[in-house]
């Protein structure tokens, strides 16, 4: 009996995407051609002591290491590594030629001038799970097709269930399940300042309480722009319960619900799991 992908169980259970976005407020993007391995940073061409130096810089500010490469063939000459740190909505761009200098990335006061036009990163490491490279590179190669130079494939981002995968930067927007015929109109949504809801992961910048909560009012208000509802306060109230103040909102209550997955929640994975979603909890 051949096993369902992961991302088909998803679809067919109908989990919702919603609020899944990881917690991460910056980056550390390094372009690196060729094959990756499940663990992408140490199983690439990379120089392990570059590996270890990379993974001690983030850590120091919390940053997460992303490999990332150009869909179809790499051109030749300089490669490019990133800082991004998603609650200024900045990205500092740099050049190497040689990996030995990564050794200091000045993650914590990036180098150069800072950015704001939009980085599209679609996870296509097959290695890591085979629905991410399945679901990911047409969605990646549509989007380089309308946006050249602005789309990257890129190693593990989290949710392997949701690919396609799509994490806007430099605000730290994460969209799951989104189609190649869709992946253009929702980064012209992105730039145009708002978020197309249906393949709405959530804001890595704050929790998923406050990811649900900022879903809910979106959803009941319409209002889709980026900036809408920023986060004024969030108090747990009860076990898996939280109050959450949003601008231009009402204090709204949420509950994370868990039920139990009839099948494991990723390729790799053996054995089933919970699955998280939330509820508003209504006055």
């Amino acid at each position: 009996m051949i096993r369902e992908r992961c991302s088909d169980g998803c679809l067919r259970r109908g989990d919702l995407i919603g609020a899944s976005a990881p917690p991460v407020r910056r980056w550390v993007l390094i372009e690196q051609p060729g094959p990756w391995g499940a663990d992408a940073l140490w199983e690439s061409d990379l120089p392990a002591s570059i590996a270890a130096s990379v993974t001690a810089q983030a850590a120091e500010v919390g940053a997460r290491v992303l490999l990332i490469r150009r869909p179809g063939r790499t051109p030749p000459g300089p490669r490019r590594y990133a800082v991004v740190d998603a609650r200024a909505e900045r990205l500092w761009w740099n050049e190497f030629t040689d990996p030995a200098d990564l050794s200091d990335l000045s993650v914590a006061a990036p180098r150069g001038e800072p950015s704001t036009e939009p980085a599209y990163l679609v996870c296509a490491h097959g290695k890591h799970d085979t629905c991410c490279a399945i679901r990911g590179r047409p969605v990646a190669a549509a989007l380089a097709a309308a946006r050249p130079g602005q789309v990257w494939e890129c190693s593990h981002v989290g949710g392997d269930r949701y690919s396609a995968n799509l994490l806007a930067l430099p605000h730290g927007v994460y969209f799951g399940q989104v189609p190649a015929n869709q992946a253009v109109a929702v980064a012209a949504d992105f730039e145009a300042g708002n978020l197309t809801l249906p393949y709405l992961r959530g804001r890595s910048t704050v929790p998923a309480p406050v990811q649900a909560a900022q879903q809910f009012a979106r959803e009941r208000s319409g209002d889709r722009r980026i900036d809408a509802f920023a986060l004024v306060s969030v108090r747990r109230v009860a076990h898996e319960e939280w109050e959450v103040e949003l601008v231009g909102a009402r204090r709204l209550r949420v509950r994370a619900v868990f039920v139990r997955s009839d099948t494991p929640l990723t390729c790799s994975a053996t054995v089933p799991a919970a699955i998280r979603h939330f509820e508003l909890l209504e006055d």
